[in-house]
């Protein structure tokens, strides 16, 4: 059985720095498209940043482009999201997400199979 486990949340002042990881563990797994998501209170859950782990093309959201990485190292089964320049805006849920599907990297969360349990981030002011 597959499983996502995201780690590496917490509290962390404004301009501050989060560094969010996802393990996969489980049977053998080799996901085509990893993502992130977030969900604040009483809204959406949005995209955030994904990647194609075959060719290493990454996409993020306008809203944090500049600010937020993602990256893999495939020895350790882990995604990660480097989040810098954190604002209280970025407050939500994160939640990391997989598909082993030959997909493009997509924003669209009903194209991932797979889903963590979530790691919550607050950004204060």
């Amino acid at each position: 059985q597959v499983q996502l486990v995201e780690s590496g949340g917490g509290l962390v002042q404004a301009g501050g720095s989060l560094r969010l990881s996802c393990t996969t563990s489980g049977r053998t797994f080799s996901p085509y498209i990893m993502g992130w998501f977030r969900q604040a209170p009483g809204k959406e859950r949005e995209f955030v940043a994904t990647m194609s782990t075959s060719v290493g093309s990454t996409y993020y959201a306008d809203s944090v482009k500049g600010r937020f990485t993602i990256s893999r190292d495939n020895a350790k089964n882990t995604v990660y999201l480097q989040m810098n320049s954190l604002k209280p805006e970025d407050t939500a849920v994160y939640y990391c997400a997989a598909d082993i599907r030959p997909l493009y990297p997509t924003r669209d969360p009903n194209k991932y199979t797979y889903w963590g349990q979530g790691t919550q981030v607050t950004v204060s002011s």
